[in-house]
């Protein structure tokens, strides 16, 4: 496995991982699957400023992806980031998923952001469309919860709650350097 900068033209792929994600669990909050042009502009938007990766196995084939994206636009928060992964549902619990967010804060330090951010659909009772895998999985990766929106997401007539969890990776100081936006690396 080889993890490797995503392009416009995994767009088609990605989709492929990300559409079961949309259609049958709440562990995403949209409705409906983005087109592939849709899903384009976002790989096009997000990689411009920051890490947008994805495991590639011998055959060539995408087994999951990870990204970062702005926490807030205000530029106070240029340090912060939301990070999101999608794991192909046959390699879940394979280990790519760890591999793909070392990969990922790896590159987030290089440039210089010190707060990891993640945002994970949350139950206090697990049912056909969501576990709590996704906070397991961040916990396991040193995030901690730092707080919870309670049933603020409507998806299969269930209301579920969402749970902020935060890494920090860097070290915080006064006359902070700049974030060196798209220094991110990979090929």
């Amino acid at each position: 496995m080889i993890i490797r900068k995503v392009t416009e033209e995994d767009a088609g792929e990605l989709l492929d991982i990300y559409g079961p994600y949309v259609k049958n669990t709440a562990i995403s909050f949209e409705y409906e699957i983005p087109s592939v042009e849709e899903f384009r502009s976002r790989i096009r938007n997000i990689s411009a400023r920051y890490p947008y990766i994805k495991a590639v196995d011998d055959a060539g084939n995408i087994l999951g992806y990870a990204y970062a994206g702005s926490f807030k636009a205000r530029a106070a928060y240029d340090w912060a980031v939301e990070t999101t992964i999608y794991i192909r549902q046959d390699n879940r619990r394979s280990g790519v998923g760890r591999i793909l967010y070392e990969a990922l804060e790896k590159s987030l330090g290089g440039m210089g952001i010190l707060n990891l951010n993640a945002c994970v659909a949350y139950t206090a009772r697990p049912d056909e469309h969501l576990s709590n895998d996704s906070m397991h999985f961040h916990q396991k990766l040193g995030y901690e919860p730092v707080g919870i929106f309670h049933k603020c997401g409507y998806k299969f007539n269930t209301w579920y709650d969402m749970m902020w969890m935060e890494k920090i990776i860097g070290r915080h100081g006064s006359n902070q350097a700049a974030v060196r936006f798209g220094e991110w690396g990979l090929s």
